[in-house]
């Protein structure tokens, strides 16, 4: 019983998740890297940790709003429904927040620069906007949207800013391929969920398209990474050494064969989104590291 306690608790804290705070961080300073020569590692280091704190707001937050409309009756690993404590866990996730927006205006603070506490406030709004009242974006299926601009473009672009306060198309079109991976994982987390959304009246994508419709989708939507990262390598944006990106390709095939074999299967086709994640860290990482190279 201990076990499988600590195993729920797992599945509700999301370990691997955290990856979609570190990798625009990573992949924002890794272009600075090339812009600049170098970084500075004492706003990176505070970015990152900012970035972690906030994603764990995100997720936290998540729960007691998907508790107040119903959507995780039957979610064993709610951190609320673990805690039978929602004040608690609301709390909780806006003290993680403040923290976290602290170290964000702390960088601010150092540079005498707000643009970046500008972009972090407005992502965080927007990450609001997805399931907190009365926006509940995500209930209309647009939480992709959301999350590609969020984590994409805004965060992305924040960490470059924060190393060079300055704009670049290099890192917008990175920013790009991250925006995408990290929208891959919300797509996947719906497919085991379709009865439950659907009560719920949360129109996600895969309640609007079918199973099988978002099994094919998902396949161009992913393949639109690697496509990308060639086009811009040979257009002259990425240096070569971003083609390392292509060792995560693996990882997208297992992906679109598991959803495309058990879309239809919510028992099998859960785990998918796990397979998004590590598809989206590693080619984000690989992505950064060809900056680096």
């Amino acid at each position: 019983m201990k076990q499988s306690n600590t195993k729920l608790w797992l599945a509700a804290i999301k370990p691997p998740m955290y990856t979609v705070a570190v990798i625009p961080i990573w992949v924002g300073t890794a272009v600075a890297w090339v812009a600049k020569g170098g970084i500075d590692s004492l706003t990176f280091a505070t970015f990152l940790i900012s970035a972690i704190l906030i994603i764990a707001w995100l997720n936290l937050s998540n729960d007691v709003f998907d508790a107040e409309t119903g959507i995780d009756k039957n979610k064993a690993h709610s951190v609320v429904n673990l805690t039978g404590n929602k004040p608690l866990i609301f709390w909780l996730s806006n003290f993680l927040l403040a923290v976290g927006i602290l170290g964000i205006f702390t960088i601010a603070w150092w540079q005498q620069d707000f643009t970046v506490i500008a972009i972090i406030l407005l992502c965080c709004a927007l990450g609001y906007s997805y399931q907190g009242p009365p926006f509940r974006f995500g209930y209309q299926g647009l939480g992709e949207i959301i999350c590609f601009v969020t984590f994409g473009p805004m965060a992305v672009s924040a960490a470059y800013y924060s190393q060079t306060q300055s704009w670049s198309w290099t890192n917008l079109a990175a920013a790009v391929i991250i925006g995408i991976t990290t929208s891959v994982i919300l797509f996947c987390s719906h497919f085991h969920q379709v009865e439950d959304d659907a009560a719920a009246g949360k129109r996600s994508p895969i309640v609007r398209l079918g199973t099988q419709r978002g099994a094919q989708l998902l396949i161009w939507f992913g393949s639109s990474v690697y496509l990308l990262t060639g086009l811009f390598t040979l257009l002259g944006m990425f240096p070569l050494w971003t083609l390392l990106t292509f060792l995560s390709l693996p990882l997208a095939l297992k992906l679109f064969r598991h959803v495309h074999q058990y879309h239809d299967q919510p028992d099998q086709v859960s785990n998918c989104k796990f397979i998004a994640v590590a598809m989206h860290f590693w080619s984000g990482l690989l992505l950064g590291l060809g900056f680096v190279v």
